[in-house]
């Protein structure tokens, strides 16, 4: 009996493997990311923002400053959600050959706008404009959020990149 459950076993345990073994092509190369963000929405910043704009019907300010890195690729996207409530827009700037050269805009109506929790904040800044603005860290983002024009504005780069580059924008 004890023979016939250890082959019965053994047959079990090498159909899981070979069923899930996955063979790679040496051919096979990751695809651009010029492909993989319109696959998912993304499109041309311009584009995605005049879709927001028309879609709230009111002019999106963008920050005119980047922090100072390399991003070779960058996409923008406008979330239609189904009703006004999680609508949003966003951008990504990215970097094929730094991965932690990640940069993101979100842009939401502040009627809508996400609520910061207090275990996340690390610091209120004012900014030259009057705002006032929240330094955040969370899922592998420094995160500066602030109010403006109507519309709540969530600054992000990753965490591997100095923490100081949000403040600079």
């Amino acid at each position: 009996m004890y023979k016939i459950v250890s082959v019965y076993l053994l047959i079990v345990l090498c159909l899981t493997i070979s069923v899930n073994n996955t063979f790679a092509n040496s051919n096979d190369e990751p695809h651009p990311l010029e492909y993989i963000y319109p696959e998912i929405g993304y499109k041309l910043v311009e584009e995605a923002t005049s879709e927001f704009e028309q879609h709230f019907k009111q002019n999106l300010k963008l920050p005119l400053r980047v922090p100072p890195i390399e991003f070779t690729h960058y996409f923008g996207r406008f979330n239609d959600l189904e009703g006004e409530k999680n609508d949003s827009f966003e951008v990504e700037f990215i970097s094929d050959r730094s991965p932690e050269n990640h940069y993101k805009i979100n842009v939401r109506p502040l009627e809508n706008k996400i609520p910061i929790r207090d275990k996340f904040i690390m610091g209120v800044y004012d900014l030259k404009n009057e705002n006032r603005a929240t330094y955040m860290t969370i899922s592998g983002f420094n995160v500066l959020v602030f109010d403006k024009d109507n519309w709540q504005y969530m600054l992000s780069i990753d965490k591997r990149l100095q923490t100081k580059l949000l403040l600079k924008i």
